[in-house]
């Protein structure tokens, strides 16, 4: 459960730090709907970007923010569908696009969900503390604008080899930022240092996307339902709704599999690693280029028994497709395929893990055999404006993208997909990767015996955690009633 006990004298002075700062903020039912945000808001929105420093862009921490850069409003869903000339499958598959969110990446929703209950309770008091978050890239980001807005100082923790444009946008956010070694997949060197951070410091907070439980929260109550509007209005009367594909990363995206699966109990939820550390397929480790899916152990909050399908990509179709979605002779190469020329010029949406995210959806289609009444859905967790230099390092690399460079990776990498490195998750193969657990988390983290064991055996260990929306939504109003601050907005 997550704790919402309240902490009555920081409460009082981060209710005094809001007041100052003009700070509201949104409800879980206002980020589901939009429209329960009140008209003041709405109206002061409009002069404010999507990324700028503004407070009330907290309100856009929502999958229906218009997609545009500055003074948008509040529509649907952003979602996007692909088209079988460009996945090489009857399904429908049907992606959820994080680039219009503040930072351009839906873990900014994410880190709310992890900060903010301990804002509205006051275990964290951000007139004295700084929040450290521990990331493999779009969290920290997400963790420290977050945090700005709400007026609190952060430290960002993350591999040194991330894409440059993480560590510049960082810069200016984190009033530290703290390079860990390795790359991806190197998650226990980054909490080797919040735990010397925690030994050596006694103002900070750690907020570890791998084990808070908002993460998932967020995701299961936000995202979620934003899956099930997408559904409400793209499926047909013949239309099967088959299941949810992600990459794992923090699982906290894969949340949303839990509620979609209590709206469809015959649907699937398939995770996703990369081939290079395949540690939910093969117990294994390794280094890879996929960014946002960091890795080499399970984490605290995935509820493994509620995953079905575990399988593996590898990262160089995922920088292979890069190009082709990117470079002009790509672009072009696909028009030529009978892929919408529309729908190119948006294929910029997809980032290095959103990509990985699609073959997955792919391989998930092809392995149950899916037609063209099945729909798959999956995330397109933020987009190329934040790979630029990774997209000059492949041509540096490689040399200039031809058309027989683009044939040959549409064929093999999208046509060409493969059930290969899938794996159908019987009672004890789930179970097998649940107990991965107890090496990284009750052994090195300080997890008990007694809470991984409930994991899997209390029937109501993730439900509970469900149920707490209400109750995180009744003291963030109570919060806000306690500044005044709604009072002049409504």
């Amino acid at each position: 459960m997550i704790d919402l006990s309240i902490n009555k004298e920081q409460l009082e002075r981060t209710v005094q730090r809001a007041r100052e700062r003009k700070i509201i903020m949104p409800t879980f039912a206002q980020m589901k709907d939009p429209s329960l945000i009140p008209d003041g808001v709405k109206a002061q929105l409009k002069s404010i970007g999507l990324w700028e420093v503004d407070s009330l862009n907290l309100f856009r921490i929502t999958w229906k923010n218009e997609p545009v850069a500055h003074g948008g409003g509040f529509d649907g869903v952003n979602y996007l569908e692909l088209p079988k000339e460009l996945t090489g499958v009857e399904a429908r598959i049907i992606a959820l696009v994080g680039k219009w969110f503040p930072t351009g990446s839906h873990k900014v929703g994410a880190t709310f969900g992890c900060l903010v209950p301990r804002l509205v309770t006051g275990q964290f008091d951000p007139t004295y503390q700084k929040a450290v978050w521990p990331s493999t890239g779009n969290y920290c980001r997400g963790g420290a604008y977050n945090a700005t807005l709400l007026a609190c100082e952060s430290i960002a923790i993350l591999p040194e080899e991330m894409s440059r444009e993480r560590f510049e946008w960082l810069s200016n956010f984190a009033g530290e930022v703290i390079a860990t070694p390795g790359c991806e997949s190197n998650v226990k060197e980054i909490f080797d240092k919040t735990w010397e951070l925690r030994e050596t410091r006694e103002d900070i907070v750690v907020f570890n996307q791998f084990d808070e439980f908002g993460n998932h929260l967020w995701h299961y109550e936000v995202t979620g339902h934003a899956m099930e509007e997408v559904l409400q209005q793209e499926m047909r009367p013949q239309d099967v709704y088959r299941g949810v594909v992600l990459t794992t990363g923090s699982a906290g995206t894969i949340g949303c599999g839990d509620y979609m699966k209590e709206i469809f109990p015959t649907s699937k939820v398939a995770a996703s690693e990369a081939l290079q550390c395949p540690t939910l397929l093969l117990n294994g480790y390794g280094g890879h280029r996929i960014e946002g899916i960091g890795d080499k152990h399970v984490p605290w909050i995935h509820n493994v028994k509620n995953t079905d399908l575990v399988m593996a990509i590898d990262d160089e179709a995922c920088m292979s497709l890069v190009r082709l979605f990117n470079e002009p002779a790509g672009r072009a190469y696909l028009v030529k395929q009978g892929v919408p020329e529309t729908l190119v010029g948006q294929l910029d949406l997809l980032g290095i893990s959103s990509i990985a995210n699609v073959l997955s959806a792919i391989k998930f289609a092809k392995w149950y055999e899916l037609g063209e009444q099945d729909i798959v859905l999956t995330v397109f967790t933020d987009s190329m404006e934040l790979y630029q230099s990774r997209l000059q390092e492949l041509r540096e690399e490689h040399g200039k993208y031809t058309e027989i460079d683009a044939a040959a990776d549409y064929h093999r990498y999208l046509l060409g997909c493969t059930v290969d490195y899938v794996e159908e998750l019987g009672y004890w193969d789930r179970r097998r990767i649940h107990n991965l657990k107890y090496f990284t988390w009750v052994e090195q983290q300080a997890k008990t015996y007694e809470e991984i064991q409930a994991q899997w055996y209390a029937p109501d260990y993730w439900s509970g955690i469900h149920r707490q929306v209400e109750e995180i939504d009744a003291l963030i109003e109570q919060f806000n009633e306690m500044t005044g601050l709604l009072r002049g907005v409504e």
